[in-house]
């Protein structure tokens, strides 16, 4: 995802470099209509540099999602009442263990899905899983039991979560970002899959397809 935004960053950089040795050589000359025009451009140049820059940055942690891809393996164990583990196993190797109250895991994510154009630059639907929580059946239960939340993202430069929301321009690259919740019973011993397709975050059993098969109860927020 990032290597297409790195040589535009590059590409503008060097643009604005070889418009400002230009622009010196018209100083040289008195040319100032041509120091006028290049210093203009040059400056343009770096700033669509910086854009792809930043961009760059805030694309790191998320993933790039084009179907349904498995962002974790979760394997949950009763170890009291509504008491349970989930150890998380993901995709570059790392484990993590939570200890959790409730009856359910819930897990939440970011998603960023950009426009077409963006598309071009290598900017794909992208996903960042966010927090991990146990998750009471009854609502009373929600409301007075104790919680238990663990973080599931790790710290970026820039969030480009925040950053499509803060930021207006990104408008014309950003079609929509939304957050996405899913859940699964963990009353028992369980091995599941943490998937994330274009529609959202779903569990799916370990070994399970997505032909003929439905997923866990999703619900986006």
């Amino acid at each position: 995802m990032h290597e297409p935004l790195m040589l535009v960053t590059a590409a503008f950089a060097l643009l604005s470099v070889v418009l400002l040795v230009t622009a010196l050589a018209a100083v040289r000359k008195q040319r100032w209509m041509g120091t006028g025009v290049a210093l203009v451009v040059a400056v343009l140049f770096l700033a669509m540099a910086a854009l792809a820059a930043t961009l760059s940055l805030a694309t790191q942690g998320y993933q790039a999602l084009t179907r349904e891809v498995v962002a974790a393996t979760v394997v949950t164990r009763p170890t009291g009442p509504e008491r349970f583990m989930a150890t998380f196993a993901f995709p570059d190797g790392r484990r993590e263990h939570y200890e959790l109250t409730g009856n359910a895991l819930y897990v939440d994510a970011h998603i960023v899905k950009w426009h077409p154009l963006a598309n071009i630059l290598g900017l794909h639907t992208a996903y960042q899983l966010d927090r991990v929580t146990g998750r009471y059946d009854r609502l009373e239960d929600e409301q007075t039991r104790p919680r238990r939340m663990f973080a599931l993202s790790r710290p970026t430069p820039v969030d480009m979560f925040q950053l499509a929301r803060s930021l207006a321009f990104l408008g014309r690259l950003v079609d929509t970002e939304y957050g996405s919740a899913t859940f699964s019973s963990a009353r028992g011993p369980t091995e599941l899959e943490l998937r994330v397709s274009t529609s959202g975050l779903l569990f799916r059993s370990v070994g399970q397809t997505a032909q003929g098969l439905s997923p866990s109860p999703t619900r986006q927020r």
